[in-house]
């Protein structure tokens, strides 16, 4: 991923902190067709250097078969992500000298996989996953609702996932090379949209002022 200085994101924190408010990840793999991608729920955990990814996938998802423990993937998660308007800057007013751009915000997880088909990864990937994302809902749902026979039936029909990242890279493309009162500029401009992307991409670039 091409990443000029000034957009490269390195802090392990701040990238596990956009896997978990942006989970749903991009398995990039190459098997016998190809190039494949599968869109997966991963959660992100503390493990080595740069993070394990969890997950699991349909038992019919050839993904599970097609790969080896220890096979490389890429892992790729978009967090915000919105148009920019030249007319947003106060360049353009000062000397027309400008045109669009995309801002957005990518995390990339190169790693390697293992397969995991048993009950106890499954058991414990499965309600760790539900329960993060049941956590502060009104009557949350628990694995537990459900009658045991029917998760047990759920869980043969899936397969357990893990990658070790081996490599963690990430791109905030968030107006950091324009001036400040360009910036400012996209700040006002953003918070006139009416979309949840806007919103978040406006709270970025104000970091960066």
């Amino acid at each position: 991923m091409y990443r000029p200085p000034h957009f490269d994101e390195t802090r392990i924190d701040v990238l596990h902190s956009a896997i978990k408010d942006h989970p749903l990840g991009l398995l990039i793999r190459n098997g016998p067709e190809g190039l494949t991608a599968d869109n997966i729920p991963f959660q992100i955990k503390p493990h080595g250097e740069f993070g394990l990814l969890r997950a699991h996938v349909a038992r019919a998802n050839p993904l599970w078969h097609e790969l080896a423990n220890n096979d490389e993937v890429l892992v790729v998660f978009q967090g915000p992500q919105h148009y920019v308007t030249p007319g947003w800057y106060q360049t353009k007013q000062e000397t027309g000298k400008v045109v669009p751009t995309w801002n957005y915000v990518m995390v990339q997880a190169h790693g390697r996989i293992t397969i995991h088909d048993n009950t106890t990864f499954l058991a414990d990937q499965t309600r760790a996953l539900t329960d993060e994302h049941e956590a502060g809902r009104k009557n949350a749902w628990s694995v537990d609702d459900a009658p045991e026979a029917f998760i047990a039936a759920q869980m043969r029909a899936i397969v357990g996932i893990e990658v070790e990242i081996t490599r963690l890279i990430g791109k905030w493309k968030v107006s950091q090379n324009r001036a400040v009162t360009d910036r400012q500029g996209v700040v006002t401009g953003l918070a006139s949209e009416t979309d949840q992307n806007a919103a978040a991409m406006a709270d970025l670039v104000k970091g960066t002022l």
